[in-house]
Order: C-alpha cells, then structure tokens, then sequence
C-alpha cells in the first residue's frame, strides 16, 4: 500500500460509524478553524446513510460545512434511488443545512423530469469551478466519502469504464448490470485533490473484491476503487470485519 494508506478495521458496522462519526467531527472543526469552511463530499449507500443519521444529531456549526456529491443518479429528488434525497431526508431536514451543492438530477424538485446525465455532468464541473482552488478548476475537498461495489466501483465508475479522463465530471450512460446507469459521477481528478478520503466498506460479499483491490496487481479498469490514490492527502479504508475477513490483518 502507499505510505498515506491506512486500513481500519471494526467489529461491526456500528463500531465503524462510530468511529467515523467522532473523526469527522474532529477534522471538520480543525478544517473550520484554519480555513473557514469544511467541504466535504458525500457518497450514497447503506453504510454512509448510518453515518448521516449519527451525524444529525451532533452539535457542529453547519452553517460553515459545504455539501457535495462525489456521484448521482439522474432521477427525481424523491426517488429512492437519489443520493441527495435520501441524504436530505436523515440529514439536511434535521440540520437546517444551507450549503447544499447538488447534482442537479431535475430542473426542479417534484417536476417529474430529469436532467440527461451530459446536462447534469456539465452544470456540476460549473459548479465545482465556483468553489476552485487554484490553479484547480475544482476545490480541494477536505474529505471525500466513498463506498465500493461487490465489483470494485466506486462512485459511478464502474468496470470497463475509461480510466484516463481529462474532466471533473462525467456522464455515465452505458448500460450497468443490465440496466441503463444514466448517472453523472466525479473523476480520480478531483477525488485524488482532497486532504482526506474514506472508504466505508462492510459485509462479507465484499471481502473477496476487496482482498484484490487492497493486496491484489493493480487493474484500475477492472477495479476502479484502485484509481482513488491522494495525490497529497490520506486514503483511510474503514471495514468491518466481514469485509475485511480475507486481508489476514488485525484491528
């Protein structure tokens, strides 16, 4: 592994998001004082919604923490499905949160429609410039969220897809298991700029996947989690023991 690679490892999910919860709350007040402002970037999936919810009830001055997607799909806010809706329902709602830079999957909440994914992926890299670092045309995040697949994905890039990319967003169109993806997802590019990225990985169905990503040769296209390497920053992977019952490492 790289030398800013770390793996931790818990009994449980909960032990995990428990931990997680604590760390956050501790880098996200150091980023408040030295800079004024925490940017974070958040993930969808079961582990993180776990995380959020924990959060919700932590004393932090919100007002200061800006809210990011790392991936999204292109549906309505209230589908199951929309990484920003289900965030906002065990979250933002219960925060009164203020900075919240979405994907914007529809023209509007509850009109029915969506944005096609090139149309989305444009309006975020927009977005993104706003909030520059420079010379970066996108911020530099001081933590990203992650999880990873059964298969290796992260975010919304999947197996096979393009492992060179010159944006900071990308539509994702082809088909995904059988079914149209119609995502917009952001790249290595940005990912790989933050201070400190995590990986929330839990359960055995992933152990096998992440013994290959972890200690296995390196195919980015095949795995993409592989691809999330800090070009200055920390990767911390976080598993349970399930997942990590195939590394032969300790807590």
């Amino acid at each position: 592994m790289r030398p800013n690679t770390s793996i931790q490892t818990f009994m449980n999910v909960d032990e995990l998001i428990g931990f997680a919860k604590k760390t956050f709350t501790e880098i996200s007040k150091s980023a408040i004082m030295e800079r004024g402002r925490f940017l974070i970037m958040l993930s969808g999936g079961f582990t993180p919604l776990k995380l959020y919810e924990k959060l919700a009830k932590e004393n932090l001055d919100w007002t200061r923490v800006h809210f990011f997607w790392g991936d999204e799909r292109c549906v309505p806010v209230d589908d199951p499905g929309n990484n920003f809706g289900q965030a906002k329902k065990v979250w933002f709602d219960n925060i009164g949160a203020t900075n919240i830079h979405r994907i914007k999957s529809d023209p509007s909440t509850g009109s029915g429609q969506r944005f096609e994914p090139a149309r989305a992926a444009r309006d975020y890299a927009a977005t993104l410039k706003v909030f520059a670092d420079a010379p970066l045309d996108w911020p530099r995040f001081d933590l990203v969220l992650l999880g990873m697949g059964e298969d290796g994905h992260t975010a919304s890039l999947f197996p096979g897809s393009p492992v060179d990319v010159d944006s900071p967003t990308l539509a994702v169109t082809a088909n995904y298991q059988d079914r149209p993806a119609n995502r917009v997802t952001l790249t290595p590019m940005v990912f790989n700029q933050a201070r400190e990225i995590w990986f929330l990985v839990t359960g055995s169905s992933k152990a096998e996947t992440l013994r290959k990503v972890l200690k296995g040769e390196y195919k980015p296209d095949v795995y993409p989690a592989q691809r999330i390497q800090p070009v200055n920053g920390n990767l911390v992977w976080m598993i349970d023991e399930a997942a990590g019952s195939k590394l032969n490492i300790s807590s």
